[in-house]
């Protein structure tokens, strides 16, 4: 069986280990601009020893954007900071990702460490969108449902986005469709009451993303990967589940989608979630069984023979580690060690290496 230190093939790209960074929003932009806050922190975190990097959701409309403060690729003007990462992402041997997303009726909020509530417009806000009226909870603004053009504005502006960040210099982009964000709204029929094309049935309810993927993969050069992130249950009666995950990610691997990221829930704010050390990793697990698809394991993954066995046993194809990542951005140095494994440090760090770590 593959070890954490093995590299993964996905497409043309190889990743030198298995261990990635996931996306999180770093609320710290400037009009969609990536600043010089995620330059340092991306930075930083590509010198650690991850195989592949994934820039937080990046929103392909303004409407589309969690906070004021998330980044953005509606535009041309928004490229170069972001060709600044992801160059230097790669010439430290990490794949550069990024997570192309729309909030839906989660937009417009305060920043991550603010008050999690709809902004008025005074305070930077804006009406959110969504499949259907229905709020995301108290302090949540109704959205507005999307009429047959804004679904169609949608598809639109994630290829649009998708052609900025092969600009940008990305060697992978994910589609972001889970944690209650606009895809995943569409999926789950807690939040889409339509009764048109795009509601009711499974089939109905998936075409939103189906049609994502393939103006997506349209723009994407097929020697290069294309991920995508699903919430695998909403822990919630009624809502999006497990068996339906596995349903879509089948049809999602013969539109071209390569890894599927499984996290779950975000679609509601009362689900009830048994969060505890890998509690995640069971989803990635059926669905890389009975989709036949490459998956990554998320959350609480936090040492390093826990994300060693994920991958041995077969759970999954790479690990996302997340707040583990944010405490210490040379965690996967350290793993090495731990596990007897050995890997290139930075030449400029080479003084602190163990005995025997080459420099790179």
């Amino acid at each position: 069986m593959a070890h954490l230190f093995e590299p993964l093939k996905l497409r043309d790209i190889i990743l030198r280990n298995r261990i990635g960074i996931p996306p999180m929003c770093q609320y710290s932009a400037h009009d969609g601009l990536a600043s010089d806050w995620h330059f340092v922190h991306y930075g930083s975190r590509a010198v650690g020893g991850a195989a592949l990097m994934i820039v937080e959701a990046t929103a392909v409309m303004p409407e589309g954007r969690i906070s004021p403060g998330d980044l953005g690729l509606w535009n041309d003007g928004q490229i170069a900071p972001l060709a600044r990462i992801a160059k230097f992402v790669r010439e430290h041997g990490c794949v550069a990702a990024i997570q192309l997303a729309h909030a839906g009726r989660k937009a417009g909020v305060g920043l991550g460490w603010q008050a999690q509530c709809s902004l008025t417009p005074e305070e930077g806000g804006w009406l959110p969108v969504a499949p259907s009226p229905v709020s995301f909870g108290d302090g949540y603004s109704v959205p507005h449902g999307l009429d047959p053009i804004g679904i169609s504005q949608v598809v639109s502006a994630f290829a649009a986005a998708a052609r900025r960040a092969r600009e940008a210099g990305f060697q992978t982009v994910e589609i972001h469709a889970a944690h209650g964000y606009l895809l995943h709204q569409f999926l789950s029929p807690l939040a889409n009451c339509r009764t048109d094309a795009y509601g009711g049935s499974f089939e109905n309810r998936i075409r939103l993303t189906t049609e994502v993927v393939t103006a997506v993969r349209a723009e994407w050069p097929e020697h290069l990967p294309l991920l995508l992130r699903l919430s695998a249950t909403d822990w919630a009666e009624g809502g999006w589940n497990a068996d339906e995950t596995v349903a879509l990610c089948r049809i999602l691997r013969g539109l071209g989608v390569d890894l599927v990221d499984v996290s779950t829930a975000g679609l509601v704010p009362t689900a009830k979630i048994p969060v505890g050390p890998g509690f995640q990793t069971e989803f990635a697990a059926r669905v890389r069984r009975e989709a036949g698809i490459a998956t990554a394991a998320v959350g609480l993954i936090t040492s390093p023979a826990q994300a060693d066995h994920i991958i041995r046993s077969g759970q999954a194809d790479i690990v996302l580690l997340g707040r583990e990542i944010l405490r210490n951005p040379y965690w996967p140095l350290t793993a090495a060690q731990a596990l007897g494994q050995t890997v290139a440090w930075p030449n400029q760090y080479l003084r602190a290496a163990p005995a025997g770590m080459p420099g790179r």
